[in-house]
């Protein structure tokens, strides 16, 4: 057109490429910045873990930590190769085989039940076969040789907790209106145990099927709290490595990093230094037991609370060992330590009724500071096409009978009771302790580790090996604990213990007067003081338990579960 200029088309074409071309570099540098972002922040996320982890462990800790890797990761891979595979899956078979044989009844006149029966039976025949297999082959509590496991209150609170069942058979507190009973009795039993553990105004707890629960209940608390206030993503938590192991099923169900601290001889309390730098960031919560599991330990829970004070994190106390002892030593007239809420650094406690609480097993409570650490273990779904749904805990329904079973317990022990079973109990301990400190035939070769102050007594052995004196104890109709780590023998003691401690101290005596007989004839026969351990804790503890990788007790564990649902 005239008047208008026109660019030559070479002109408007090397522009056009300029154009695109500039473009495309645009382009090229945006997604080089993105990658070196993403890299940094990879980069600035590792630093801190690994900043974070020499601060915890230190230099020499964090070199240990890395070579303890090493080697279990090395012999992971020794375990998988082709020759070696064969023979430990050929002697897992053997051990899992070995150990249906024991716990599967089995024979021709065993008769299994895999289908309904056609028509029902009788009340007559149910009741027979009932008392059949309650008559099965066992190992006899009920004359005091087993450690833990059964904490009787005795008959005639057996009789008065399946009276409660019976009245309660139907009942769930999911229903509270249906039941008002149940509801009133489990919000009885929370208020008596927070007034056990010294609870303050305002304080809040609920009852679980059993001590797990109620740890998992407080781990799960201390997570969603660290996540609410704080905006924590990656949670941590600290306990000793004496801690139930309940702890640790929490952290992998919840997906909290667990760090474990050692507990150290000769107190073998949890290493308060340790602990202290560990907390970062992302701890979210502090653990001690009181007492602990392994040992019977009473970790020290005043620094404990110092320390979770100073730091502004939730502190959990597990008592579902201690559970209705613990609160009753001083009354008793026993050595105490302060672990409960006068420390103000204590945030939760479990503790089992089920235990010395003597209420029928599937009974626990976790108890919090406020009402506000307990609503971060609910669970509310308000937009459900079923309604609004909200449990307090894992279980939606519940069986309101058990409840029941506590309230009972609780009622007809009273203070005066648990007292007095404090005293039998914790006096019997201390009595099984003197002995083996004291005894000629038992100071020179067992050696109690710490200073347990309440049910459970824990040895190992100078001289001779501990786990070949648990087979031997088996034997004679015992069934104690063997414990790992170090290597050692546990009893908890019960009031049906209370009855025969004597005897389990005789027979302490005769089986290492029996063990050191064979060392005697051994070294005469010129073969050596040590022989081959072949019994089953030997095996499992002694053996199997000295591997660097876990991986072999990890297959025999799992074919015991297998074997628990093989009928």
């Amino acid at each position: 057109m005239p008047g208008t200029s026109r660019m030559p088309v070479s002109l408007r074409n090397s522009f056009t490429v300029k154009k695109g071309s500039s473009s495309s570099q645009l382009l090229s540098l945006n997604i080089d910045l993105f990658r070196n972002i993403i890299f940094f922040l990879f980069l600035l996320r590792w630093t801190r873990k690994g900043l974070l982890q020499l601060k915890g462990r230190g230099v020499l800790g964090t070199f240990a930590d890395a070579y303890i890797a090493i080697r279990r990761n090395l012999y992971g891979l020794f375990l998988r190769a082709p020759g070696v595979r064969s023979q430990v899956q050929k002697q897992v078979s053997e051990a899992i085989t070995k150990l249906q044989g024991k716990l599967v009844p089995s024979g021709p006149g065993v008769v299994r039940y895999l289908n309904l029966p056609k028509e029902g039976w009788s009340e007559e025949t149910v009741m027979k076969e009932l008392q059949n297999l309650a008559g099965m082959d066992h190992t006899r509590w009920e004359d005091g040789f087993v450690s833990g496991a059964v904490y009787h209150g005795g008959d005639s609170l057996i009789k008065i907790q399946t009276e409660a069942f019976g009245k309660f058979t139907v009942a769930n507190p999911i229903h509270p209106d249906v039941f008002p009973g149940v509801r009133k009795m489990e919000a009885e039993i929370v208020s008596m145990v927070l007034a056990l553990f010294n609870a303050p105004s305002g304080a809040a707890g609920v009852t679980t099927s059993g001590g797990t629960e109620s740890i998992l209940m407080a781990c799960l608390s201390a997570r969603q709290k660290a996540y609410a206030e704080r905006g924590v993503t990656e949670p941590e938590m600290i306990l000793p490595e004496t801690g139930h192991t309940a702890f640790r099923k929490a952290g992998s169900y919840f997906g909290i990093k667990v760090h474990l601290v050692a507990c150290p001889a000769p107190n073998y309390q949890v290493d308060i230094r340790s602990v202290t730098r560990l907390v970062n960031s992302n701890t979210v919560l502090l653990v001690g037991s009181a007492p602990n599991f392994p040992h019977g330990i009473i970790d020290d829970i005043s620094a404990l609370s110092k320390l979770a004070i100073k730091r502004k994190i939730p502190l959990h106390v597990d008592c579902c060992l201690g559970s209705f002892l613990v609160p009753f030593l001083e009354k008793a007239g026993f050595e105490t330590e302060l672990f409960d809420f006068r420390l103000k650094g204590v945030t939760s406690i479990s503790c089992d009724t089920h235990k010395y609480g003597f209420a029928p097993k599937g009974n626990s409570t976790v108890l919090y500071r406020d009402t506000t650490l307990r609503s971060y273990q609910y669970f509310i779904s308000p937009d459900w096409s079923g309604g609004v749904y909200a449990s307090p805990s894992i279980a939606g329904s519940r069986p309101g009978a058990l409840i029941a079973g506590c309230w009972a317990s609780l009622m007809s022990v009273g203070e005066a009771g648990y007292i007095e079973a404090c005293s039998s109990i914790v006096g019997a301990t201390k009595k099984i302790i003197e002995a083996i400190q004291e005894n000629p035939g038992l100071h020179n070769d067992l050696e109690v580790l710490g200073h347990p102050l309440v049910s459970v007594v824990a040895f190992n052995s100078k001289t001779l090996d501990i786990y070949d004196i648990a087979d031997a104890m088996s034997a004679k109709g015992w069934h104690l604990n063997s414990l790992q780590n170090p290597p050692a023998i546990h009893v908890a003691v019960t009031l049906p213990i209370v009855k025969v401690w004597e005897k389990l101290v005789s027979d302490l005596e005769a089986v290492i007067e029996g063990e050191k007989e064979k060392e005697r004839v051994r070294i005469v026969e010129g073969k050596g003081a040590k022989g081959k351990s072949v019994g089953d804790s030997a095996a499992l503890y002694g053996v199997a338990g000295s591997l660097p990788n876990k991986s072999v007790v990890v297959e025999l564990a799992s074919g015991f579960l297998d074997t628990l649902y093989k009928a």
